[in-house]
């Protein structure tokens, strides 16, 4: 009875420990995936200075197609392994690959660098919101989601930031972002280590919970068909499109502002980190509106995605740099980090009670296959145009269509329910 009021009392405390640990390492991760997208010049000009913004802007897809294709692997070793036994091997190779991209001495090997960073930092995803779902107190899901997200926030603006400053405006050598990354991710390393439990503690709180709140043990297993189940399959289309937008957004944004809009050094970082850092006050204020009217989620979600979708349009036919700055803020209070959080925990509500990694990893897989297509393709657009307005154009589409789509299903399963 000792060690397990012992263990409880430990438990009172783990979960907010794994809020700031899962917050930290969005942090490490969006620092250096922000980092290259201001500096693509840069790059350009120290691998001689011909390479098209194509190319440059599969920098970031090779990234996103190692994330990626980590998604439902690494959700399976989650559910298989534990959370810790993916976690530091994961970090351990985004280290070895930021170190690769920073000795790059060609496009080649930054796009193997770049994929191996995807690989590691793909094994994050589905343990951290494994972690939360099982840990976090579920009247407080969607506000302790919304902090951990924003760690991307975060990390993104400081990554879009300090690379337009050090290297822009103080001429540092780009590969300067990289060595920090590299030691942020040590640190990460470390805390990963000393703050999640092993499987088997784990398993043991996790019984102990289940005893103490009385609840049975779940006997569902996790089915394709449950996976695929039309609400679930227009939850990852729209996932796709909020993902599609925000990327094309983060990887494009600093370069149409220089080129398009005539901003210059540090200011092109500064604006750019507008939509992160205004997404924190929206991520935090949505997320506990949806948390004190639970049964209302789906509202929520429609309607913060339409309205980023308004303020993404209203950006690109911005006639001056204040209204492009100010359609700038509402779509980062309005957009991905903000619905995000929401999106999750309705996830949570609706997934399979078993096997909750593997279905975020599902999840995940399909919105984030939008961060493979979207700067490649956006780059193919500037390249052929010389703008990348339409870029910003077939963004708000996806996301009017996404949103319609998902409460098409969900008014659907609401009427059947009806019915019955």
């Amino acid at each position: 009875m000792e060690k397990t009021e012992t263990t409880a009392k430990k438990g009172m405390e783990y979960w907010k420990k794994i809020i700031v640990l899962l917050c930290a390492g969005w942090v490490a991760i969006w620092i250096y995936r922000a980092a290259l997208t201001p500096l693509y010049p840069q790059i350009n000009q120290s691998l001689g200075g011909n390479i098209s913004d194509t190319a440059l802007g599969s920098i970031s897809s090779f990234y996103f197609m190692g994330y990626v294709s980590m998604q439902i692997p690494a959700g399976f070793l989650v559910d298989k392994i534990g959370k810790k036994k993916v976690l530091i091997p994961g970090f351990i190779l985004f280290a070895i690959a930021a170190f690769l991209v920073a000795q790059a001495s060609s496009l080649t090997m930054i796009y193997v660098g770049s994929l191996l960073a995807g690989v590691g930092t793909g094994s994050f995803y589905g343990a951290a919101y494994s972690l939360t779902a099982q840990n976090i107190p579920k009247n407080k899901k969607s506000f302790s989601t919304a902090i951990v997200n924003s760690g991307s926030a975060v990390g993104s603006g400081l990554g879009m930031i300090l690379s337009s400053y050090l290297v822009v405006q103080l001429k540092m050598p780009w590969q300067t972002m990289m060595y920090l990354s590299i030691v942020l991710i040590v640190f990460m390393i470390l805390a990963f280590a000393s703050v999640i439990r092993s499987s088997k503690l784990e398993k043991e709180y996790l019984v102990e919970s289940t005893i103490k709140e009385k609840v049975k043990t779940p006997k569902e297993k996790v089915s394709l068909k449950t996976l695929l189940a039309p609400r679930m399959l227009f939850s990852y289309i729209l996932y796709f499109a909020t993902c599609y937008a925000y990327y094309m957004t983060v990887t494009w944004l600093p370069n149409f502002l220089a080129t398009e809009r005539g901003f210059e050094g540090a200011a092109i970082g500064f604006s750019s980190s507008l939509v992160a850092f205004a997404s924190i006050p929206g991520a935090l204020i949505f997320s506990k509106l949806a948390d004190k009217y639970m049964t209302h989620k789906v509202k929520f979600i429609v309607i913060l995605e339409l309205l980023a979708a308004g303020m993404l349009l209203l950006t690109v036919q911005a006639t001056n740099s204040t209204f492009l700055l100010i359609s700038l803020i509402m779509y980062g209070f309005l957009g991905k980090l903000a619905v995000e959080p929401i999106i999750i925990s309705w996830l949570g509500e609706n997934a399979p009670s078993v096997g909750i990694g593997t279905t975020l990893g599902v999840f995940n897989f399909f919105g984030m296959m939008s961060s493979v297509v979207a700067p490649a393709l956006t780059g193919l657009i500037s390249d052929n145009t010389g703008s990348k307005v339409l870029g910003f154009y077939i963004s708000v589409g996806l996301l009017v269509i996404g949103a319609l789509l998902f409460l098409m299903a969900n008014l659907s399963k609401k009427r059947s329910i009806v019915k019955k």
